[in-house]
C-alpha cells in the first residue's frame, strides 16, 4: 500500500494544530510516521503553513497520496502546480526555464493575494476596534448624562424638601420686623401735627394738648394714702389717757 501524506493532530482541546507527515496508509492517524514535512495551524487568519517544499514535491513524485486537506495545503503552497510544470517539461511542452518563469509568476500572484487578504483583515480589525471604541465612548457619555440627570433630580428634590422650612423662617423674620414698624406708627402722628404749624391761625391747637398735663394730678391722689397711714399714730395718744387718769387719781 502506498504512503500517504496526512495530518497528525497535536495541541490541546479546542486549540489543535497539525503536523504534516508521510506515513504508511495502514498506520493510525496519530500513530507512527515515516517523515514529518511540515506543520499546519488553522487557529490563525490566514492559516499558518510551514512546509518543506522540496520534500513534499519529492514524495509526490514518488507516488505518495495526499489526503483531501493536505492536497488543499499543497495546492495553496504551489507544490501541485510545480509538479504539473515538471510533467510538462518531461513531455516537451516547454523547457525548464519557461517552467521556472511560470512558477515564479504564480508565486508572485499568490503572495500578492495573500498580502491583500492580510491588509484587508488588518483594516477590518482596525475598523472594528474603532467602532468598539466609539460604542464605548457613547455608552460612557450616556452613563455620564444619566448620572448628571439623576444628580439634578436629587438636588431638586432636596431643594423642594427644604423650601417650606426656609419659607417659615422668612415668615417669622418678617413678623419680627413688622412688629417694631407697628410701634413706630404713633411716632408719625406728631409729624402730621407739624404740618398745621405753618398756619399761624391754628397755633392754638397745642393748647388742647395741655389737657393731658392734668393726668399727673390724678396720679397725686395715691399720695394721700400715706396720710391714712398716719392715723395709727394717734393710737399712742389714746394710750396716754390712762396716764392722765392716773394723775387725776393722784391729785384726788
Amino acid at each position: 500500500m502506498p504512503a500517504k501524506i496526512r495530518l497528525q493532530r497535536q495541541g490541546r482541546r479546542r486549540y489543535a494544530f497539525y503536523h504534516i507527515v508521510v506515513a504508511d496508509g495502514r498506520a493510525p492517524r496519530d500513530g507512527r510516521y515515516i517523515e514529518r514535512i511540515g506543520a499546519y495551524n488553522p487557529n490563525t487568519n490566514p492559516a499558518t503553513i510551514d512546509l518543506d517544499f522540496d520534500k513534499a514535491l519529492d514524495w509526490l513524485t514518488k507516488g505518495a497520496q495526499p489526503t483531501d486537506t493536505v492536497r488543499a495545503i499543497l495546492s495553496y503552497k504551489g507544490v501541485l502546480y510545480k509538479k504539473h510544470l515538471i510533467g510538462g517539461v518531461a513531455k516537451g511542452a516547454f523547457d525548464e526555464a519557461e517552467a521556472d518563469r511560470r512558477f515564479e509568476a504564480w508565486v508572485a500572484d499568490k503572495e500578492a493575494k495573500i498580502q491583500a487578504k492580510k491588509d484587508r483583515l488588518s483594516k477590518d480589525e482596525e475598523s472594528t476596534k474603532a467602532k468598539q471604541l466609539e460604542a464605548e465612548a457613547k455608552v460612557n457619555t450616556d452613563r455620564a448624562e444619566a448620572i448628571a440627570k439623576r444628580n439634578a433630580e436629587l438636588a431638586a428634590e432636596a431643594q423642594a424638601a427644604n423650601a417650606p422650612e426656609v419659607t417659615e423662617e422668612v415668615a417669622e423674620e418678617e413678623v419680627v420686623v413688622e412688629e417694631p414698624a407697628k410701634e413706630e406708627a404713633p411716632a408719625e402722628e406728631p409729624v402730621k401735627e407739624e404740618t398745621p404749624a405753618e398756619e399761624p391761625a391754628k397755633e392754638e391747637a397745642p393748647a388742647k394738648e395741655e389737657a393731658p398735663a392734668e393726668e399727673p394730678a390724678k396720679e397725686e391722689a395715691p399720695a394721700e394714702e400715706p396720710a391714712k397711714e398716719e392715723a395709727p399714730a394717734e393710737e399712742p395718744a389714746k394710750e396716754e389717757k390712762p396716764a392722765a387718769d392716773k394723775e387725776e387719781k393722784k391729785a384726788e
